[in-house]
């Protein structure tokens, strides 16, 4: 349960990059001895979600933009070929799940619901890999894409062009229900590729969350 929760607290960004984390402060939080809080620090840091410096302490990592970078790629790429793979070979209820979460996406956007917003866009990602028969694949790479998923949670909590990200959501879902291969994946591309614009934007604004070269 602590692992989970600072796991969660970090994408999230309810523990923010550089944030000092403290064993007695965590484990008076969730009552257990130091002893289990050291082997999450450890489990943590090798998630490459924390830095523990000897004699200073642990804290959270700062957003590393080439593991970004990385992120990115292996999602554009495997992300391309989904929408390839399912083009044309949606069924009745897998449209009106993914019409349904636009739906949603449209109503967060309203009402600046972010954390939602966020759901949402995993969750309407997580379809087109269950839709392809890659859900495996899916959850190894949302293992892999810590630092690209924390860019997504500060780009949506500060508004970095909603409207854009659902049109591109809706646009790819047209593509692909009517069976348009070469435009889906274009899209998609486009789509994944919106945060090498955003970064530097959010490299201006929040410089204090990036690892510098």
């Amino acid at each position: 349960m602590v692992y989970r929760k600072l796991r969660h607290d970090i994408l999230h960004l309810v523990l923010k990059p550089g944030t000092k984390m403290s064993e007695q402060e965590v484990s008076e939080r969730f009552q257990v001895s130091r002893t289990p809080v050291r082997e999450v620090f450890v489990r943590l840091f090798q998630d490459g979600l924390v830095e523990i410096y000897p004699q200073r302490g642990t804290y959270v990592s700062l957003i590393n933009l080439a593991h970004v970078d990385e992120g990115r790629f292996v999602r554009e790429v495997l992300e391309m070929a989904v929408v390839r793979e399912i083009c044309g070979e949606l069924t009745r209820d897998d449209i009106v799940h993914l019409e349904s979460n636009l739906a949603q996406q449209e109503v967060c956007h309203e009402n600046q619901s972010y954390l939602q917003m966020l759901s949402l866009d995993e969750r309407f990602h997580a379809t087109l890999f269950r839709i392809a028969g890659q859900e495996r694949t899916w959850q190894m790479v949302s293992q892999l894409n810590n630092d690209f998923f924390r860019l997504r949670v500060l780009r949506l909590s500060h508004h970095y062009d909603w409207d854009t990200i659902i049109a591109q959501h809706k646009a790819v879902l047209q593509a692909v229900k009517e069976g348009n291969h070469e435009v889906a994946a274009q899209i998609m591309q486009e789509h994944l590729r919106m945060v090498i614009v955003e970064r530097k934007l959010l490299l201006r604004d929040f410089p204090e969350y990036f690892a510098h070269p």
